[in-house]
């Protein structure tokens, strides 16, 4: 019995043993049994074909270098999977892997780094959604159809009117094939990192919501796309009127009278403007409008975060050709200005 005891735990050492050495084998880069090493240990792009078998890989492994101990690279990789979910695409290696690392590393295909820019001052979201997949390569429809039947919009308070506000005006490292899930994952990082601690600090003073800053900066680079240091206090003149309902239960931005009607070639806002039945139409619907009328750029967001503090509630395009506006805090000031600009424009 003490005899039986004795083989039991020899046989049970033994195979220890050997479980440690083949695991050694299989996993140190260094052993002199089992490996795969590159040809001259350089850089290899090796493209491994859709539906190829693992005869394939092994014989385009063995192209691009030297694989030692088939049958432990066979025994692996049908342990770890491998043999039944080989990755298609291009894989790098260079240098030395032992088994293990070798298969680790033929499951993680190379990806190519493009780059995208999200351009500010875009108007229509529509437009935007076009670009962004040509630039990415999608085919026309497919961002605007996840964004319509996923849950991304309601998971992230999101709708397609507030959506401009999400796109920050930037240039973009991503996947050339990414795909539109993480694509909106990535640009919903960014827009966290964007919105760090000093802009929320900001923006909480001002008592608004992150979106309505983005709004009250699509309106103030509207507003202003010339004299940029201008900015700033024309954030400052709607965000008087905003915290001023009863005087100015309507926000009377000119621009968002233009986005209503989707026609920004205008250059006189008239009557006949004001009459639009539209949500963005300040002039008709109280308070800001439901989303941006363009991409803001960084530059107007900050503006709106950094709004200049003052008594002004009119403003009026400057007479005198510089490009600069003319501020006030009444009406009747603000007429003379009026009459002034219209003579200089020769408008009726």
């Amino acid at each position: 019995m003490k005899k039986h005891k004795n083989i039991i735990t020899i046989s049970m050492f033994i195979i220890l043993l050997v479980s440690f050495f083949v695991y050694e084998e299989l996993t140190n880069n260094n052993s002199f049994f089992s490996y795969y090493e590159t040809l001259g240990g350089d850089r290899k792009e090796i493209k491994i074909p859709v539906n190829s078998e693992i005869d394939d890989v092994i014989h385009l492994l063995n192209k691009n270098g030297d694989l030692h101990c088939l049958p432990c690279f066979n025994a692996l990789a049908y342990k770890k999977g491998y043999t039944k979910n080989i990755i298609s695409g291009t894989i790098i290696l260079e240098g030395r892997y032992s088994i293990n690392s070798l298969i680790n590393s033929l499951k993680v295909k190379k990806r190519d780094v493009g780059n995208l820019q999200i351009p500010e001052n875009i108007r229509l979201i529509e437009d935007m959604i076009i670009l962004i997949e040509d630039s990415i390569g999608y085919k026309r429809g497919e961002l605007k159809s996840y964004l319509d039947t996923s849950n991304f919009l309601i998971a992230n308070n999101w709708t397609m009117e507030t959506i401009p506000a999400f796109f920050i005006p930037n240039t973009y490292e991503l996947y050339t094939d990414v795909s539109v899930e993480e694509f909106l994952n990535k640009m919903n990082d960014e827009y966290k990192k964007f919105w760090n601690i000093e802009r929320e600090r900001k923006c909480d003073s001002l008592g608004i919501t992150k979106i309505d800053v983005s709004i009250l900066a699509s309106i103030s680079e509207e507003e202003q796309d010339k004299r940029l240091d201008e900015r700033s206090k024309i954030a400052g003149l709607y965000l008087n009127r905003l915290k001023n309902p009863s005087h100015f239960p309507y926000l009377q931005a000119d621009p968002t009278v233009k986005f209503a009607n989707k026609d920004f070639g205008i250059k006189q806002v008239l009557n006949k403007h004001l009459k639009i039945d539209n949500p963005y139409n300040t002039y008709k619907y109280k308070g800001l409008p439901p989303g941006p009328i363009c991409i803001p750029s960084i530059h107007a967001i900050d503006a709106v975060l950094n709004a200049e503090k003052h008594d002004y509630y009119f403003m009026c395009a400057g007479s005198n050709g510089d490009g600069y506006h003319k501020f006030t805090s009444t009406n009747r000031e603000h007429n003379k200005n009026k009459r002034k600009f219209k003579k200089f424009q020769g408008f009726k």
